[in-house]
């Protein structure tokens, strides 16, 4: 087969121009012949294409079989012809098989990872593809032209329909270096991102790591090209060599993409590596007036470190043999240079950074800060970040502040090594700022006075203004306070011992302040007094604070005496109308017997009544209530409630209506007081019990060793509306029974349910001892009442 045999074109033959539409059109007629003219000459354009960029791949074979085989160009076009007919395959596939064979590069790699999973002639284009996109990629002048040939020949066919080659530049924004599968117009709009804006390439950029996205929904950031293929995946892998990254290879898809094999994901890296090839010689497009950036070299680099005040280190690449970055080379150190350990620069100079300081890689991160710098270009800053040189095997540490930056192909590493008396300094400055101190120290021997700043801050007088003697301090306080300077001055410069003082500085601007003077003597070696030092504290605010604490105190001890004799009073007004007990009420045949229990803290005095009286019409009126809130105005609320309902039931009324009528008073005669309350008459000729309730608990019936609740009959808490309705019921007493009236302080629980309270009380009710006045005492005792509210029963036995 001869050597000049058109190569196969590649399976990946990219994009291809949209037919023309002949419908309608008569392929004789003018514009008939036109359009097949047309196409023709696209064919003829396709396959020239194809057949410069199989041809560039075989001479590249002929020259690895020169190589090899030792001999001339055309014994080596022979071999290479007779080779591929032998193989049984086109003279390009043949091609980049040995291309591979002896490149055994990254492209190659992912070659065998194909040949590996796939068979056929699947195996035979992904080769031919990635070769053909690999020469492309050599050939192309510019970066344009690479992302041209990277879609044609490779992506294509995975089935992408646009992809964006982004540099990276050294401030960490991104410039389109070039696109393909993008309008012109999108293009344009996306040729610049600025630093710091989130964008899927960024996000390949920052991660060092290939991003990739189903779906561009799921990532939520901006991209070019997003409103063509809003559901469409995205690939974003960084592109870089030898341990720097140039740039960011994104990749389009117009749907949701699936997750990729391992061999497509190795292929998209390898390309990725292509363009970075490509974009270490890439120059961004300078705007009109616009001064190029020039980086400097390593030379220029170090002169500007020796230039600087702060210990510099220029650091260098170093690539092993398989080029990958294994650490930096420290190139050169400037005269500032100090040492965490103290170690001259001799010994650091020449050495790596991991030699030099093997403990940068552990927890203070110092190498992989230096790594990602001068992989990204983006620079990094840091205060107090902590150095460790090891000498001996002994760690040895420091605290500084780091800066950094990438310039060219090389690094610069400044750090600032914190000295420790300064940082004290500093400390000390902030505190005596923070608490408002000012110090000062005076010769006497020579009248020579120093202050810091804060202490002219606190006098109210300029710093370049004299500093007032301690002899003249009365001059410059309140008048009232002479007597506590003068003795603070005897004790501190005639008897010669420490001593402190307060008073009032009245400051040249108006304003007064309430000072804190603390001053020690200092006497030389015959015992003399020549210096005293000392501070001064604004103390202001703890003053006023003072000052507010005790009228405050003075005003809580009024409000609580208030509180106590309106408290007493309370009491007294309940305890005068129902007293905490009371003598049993006789009546014929039926025996009455009542108990109050004030609460437990005197400021819930509160609003629980009860009334047990004989009417003139022979009837008992029978009633417990118990009035919303606590305190004076609740108990006087009872009273009105309690000597109401006295008045009304005169009237003949049943318990139903005697409600009725007390919630006209509730509602609009106590300033609308609510209250609940159970009203009962019982009639001791027929044992009969009439009772209404108004959002009471029931009355509950003890007969024998068995109590109950009396059914509910509907009624609503007094004071609600301003007319309301009572249901009335009756109950047929039998000899022995006992009826129990209460409020609901006797069963109140704040962890248990109204009806788990009423049962235990129905039980104790229920072996409760025969005689009435026993019966109710154990009722109070045995009560699980937790609220502390006051409690009313009223107990009936039924002769």
């Amino acid at each position: 087969m001869s050597t000049t045999e058109q190569p196969h074109e590649p399976a990946a033959a990219g994009p291809r121009p949209e037919p023309l539409d002949l419908a309608g059109v008569s392929p004789t007629s003018p514009v008939g012949r036109l359009a097949a003219t047309v196409e023709r000459l696209r064919h003829e354009v396709r396959t020239a294409q194809a057949e410069a960029e199989g041809r560039a791949l075989i001479e590249l074979a002929k020259g690895i079989l020169v190589e090899r085989l030792g001999c001339g160009p055309a014994q080596a076009a022979r071999q290479l012809a007779e080779l591929t007919e032998q193989a049984g395959v086109t003279p390009l596939e043949f091609a980049v098989e040995v291309i591979n064979q002896a490149a055994r590069d990254r492209v190659a790699e992912v070659t065998d990872a194909f040949l590996a999973a796939a068979t056929g002639a699947f195996e035979r284009d992904s080769a031919v593809r990635l070769r053909a996109a690999e020469s492309g990629a050599l050939a192309a002048d510019d970066t344009q032209a690479v992302a041209d040939s990277l879609l044609q020949h490779a992506l294509h066919p995975l089935g992408a329909v646009a992809v964006a080659v982004w540099a990276a530049d050294a401030d960490g924004s991104l410039t389109l270096a070039g696109s393909a599968g993008f309008s012109p117009a999108e293009a344009a709009r996306w040729r610049y991102v600025p630093p710091e804006v989130a964008t899927v390439g960024r996000r390949g950029l920052t991660e060092r790591t290939g991003q990739w996205f189903a779906s561009l929904a799921e990532t939520g950031l901006p991209t070019i090209g997003r409103h063509l293929h809003p559901d469409g995946g995205r690939v974003a892998v960084p592109a870089g060599t030898g341990g720097r990254i140039h740039g960011v290879l994104e990749i389009a898809w117009p749907g949701p993409l699936a997750p990729q094999p391992p061999q497509v994901v190795r292929q998209v890296e390898a390309l990725a590596e292509l363009c970075a090839h490509t974009l270490e010689t890439y120059t961004p497009r300078q705007d009109p007036g616009q001064e190029p950036r020039v980086l400097p070299d390593a030379a220029e680099l170090m002169d500007l470190a020796d230039g600087l005040h702060d210990p510099a280190l220029v650091l260098v690449p170093y690539i092993d043999g398989s080029g990958q970055l294994v650490d930096f080379r420290i190139q050169h150190v400037n005269s500032r240079f100090l040492d965490p350990a103290g170690r001259p620069r001799a010994v650091v100079s020449g050495a790596t950074l991991l030699e030099a300081y093997p403990m940068s890689a552990g927890k203070s991160e110092l190498f992989q800060r230096v790594e990602r710098v001068y992989a990204t270009g983006e620079p990094f800053r840091a205060r107090r970040m902590q150095l460790t040189a090891l000498v001996d095997q002994v760690p040895l540490s420091a605290v500084a502040d780091i800066s950094i930056s990438r310039h060219g192909n090389s690094v610069l590493l400044i750090w600032r090594i914190e000295d420790e008396t300064a940082r004290l300094a500093s400390l000390l400055q902030h505190a005596q700022r923070l608490g408002r101190i000012g110090g000062f120290e005076e010769n006497l021997l020579t009248g020579e006075i120093t202050w810091n700043d804060e202490l002219f801050h606190l006098y109210g007088r300029a710093p370049t203004s004299s500093p007032v003697p301690l002899e003249d301090l009365q001059a410059h306080a309140h008048p009232d306070d002479a007597v506590a300077i003068g003795r603070f001055l005897r004790t501190l410069l005639h008897h010669r011992r420490p001593a402190s003082a307060a008073f009032r500085l009245q400051r040249p601007d108006g304003v007064t302040r309430h000072i804190r003077v603390v001053a020690e003597p200092v006497l030389d070696a015959d015992g003399r007094l020549f210096v005293v030092r000392g501070a001064y504290q604004d103390i202001s605010a703890q003053h006023w604070t003072e000052v507010a604490l005790a009228a405050t105190r003075d005003q809580l001890a009024h409000t609580e005496q208030q509180a106590t004799e309106r408290n007493r009073l309370t009491l007294q007004l309940q305890h005068a109308i129902m007293p905490p007990a009371q003598a049993p009420l006789r009546v014929p045949g039926l025996e009455v017997a009542v108990r109050y229990r004030p609460a437990e803290t005197e400021q819930l005095v509160g609003g629980d009544w009860y009334d047990a009286v004989v009417l003139p019409s022979g009837l008992v009126l029978l009633c417990v209530g118990d009035v919303a809130g606590h305190g004076i105005e609740a108990a006087t609320s009872m009273v009105v409630l309690r000597n109401a309902l006295r008045g009304l039931a005169v009237t003949g009324a049943g318990p139903g209506q005697l409600l009725s009528w007390l919630n006209i008073v509730a509602h609009h005669l106590t300033g609308a007081v609510t209250a609940t309350a159970v009203c009962a008459l019982y009639d001791p000729g027929r044992r009969t019990l009439r009772w209404a309730r108004a959002g009471h608990l029931p009355p509950v019936v003890v007969r024998g060793r068995e109590a109950a609740a009396l059914p509910l009959v509907k009624g609503l808490l007094l004071g609600a509306v301003p007319e309301a309705v009572y249901e009335e019921a009756e109950v047929q007493c039998a000899p022995e029974d006992t009826l129990l009236m209460y409020t609901d302080g006797l069963i109140e629980r704040r962890d248990r349910s109204v009806e788990e309270s009423l049962t235990h009380l129905l039980t104790t009710a229920s072996s409760a001892p025969r005689a009435l006045d026993q019966q109710l005492d154990r009722l109070l005792t045995y009560s699980r009442s937790d609220t502390d509210d006051d409690t009313c029963i009223v107990g009936i036995r039924v002769g």
